[in-house]
């Protein structure tokens, strides 16, 4: 996610726990893209809460922990939240429905003064990393504020081949995390990696006025 969104113009801070290891990951990322050097920095998780946009990428069970430590540096400001809730029970992929419905909602509960965002769900992880090639692939976006939903619908619609739709407010993030089971379930059944795109939907959010 790091490299696709340093290589659609943004500068962009690998966080941490600890500063060493995201160091660890930036360097490799750079490795693998050079011209990608000076878009993408690194620190520990407060380094990275400093950015105007937050993209929450962890594990579904600590999302919404490293949300409230961090509350007060997010306070404000746009969260994305891409964690999916999911175990695989033998050869099935099964999603777990948190207490609060969804991971997102989780993530705002932590974060109350956050603008969260649920988006990115379906992207597939080798997919997001082949920079240089589109992702053919709509992204529903989920949130409470219309201003924050805006803000991440031009953020994907830079991104080559993504196409933004409004899905609702946050509460639909729990349907949209649910279905990524039955994704990986069609990627293990057909070989395959799908991706999501909606017929009859003329457009998206893609042409919306920009957000200040």
């Amino acid at each position: 996610m790091a490299a696709r969104l340093a290589s659609i113009g943004y500068e962009t801070v690998l966080g941490s726990r600890s500063d060493a290891r995201a160091k660890g990951i930036r360097d490799g990322l750079v490795e693998r893209y050079p011209e990608l050097d000076e878009l993408i920095g690194y620190g520990d998780n407060a380094t990275s809460a400093e950015c105007d946009l937050i993209v929450i990428a962890t594990p579904w069970d600590s999302a919404a922990g490293m949300a409230r430590d961090l509350a007060s540096a997010l306070a404000g400001k746009v969260v994305i939240s891409m964690a999916n809730a999911l175990i695989r029970a033998g050869g099935e992929f099964e999603p777990l429905i948190p207490p609060r419905g969804s991971v997102a909602a989780h993530v705002q509960a932590a974060a109350p003064e956050s603008y969260v965002v649920a988006a990115f769900h379906h992207l597939p992880a080798k997919e997001l990393g082949m920079i240089g090639k589109p992702i053919d692939s709509d992204v529903l976006i989920c949130g409470d504020n219309r201003a924050a939903v805006e803000r991440v619908s031009e953020i994907v619609a830079k991104i080559p081949g993504c196409r933004p739709l409004d899905a609702g407010e946050l509460s639909n993030a729990m349907a949209i995390e649910a279905f990524t089971a039955v994704m990986l379930q069609l990627n293990v059944r057909y070989k395959t990696r799908v991706a999501p795109r909606m017929t009859g939907i003329k457009g998206g959010l893609g042409a919306v006025e920009p957000v200040s």
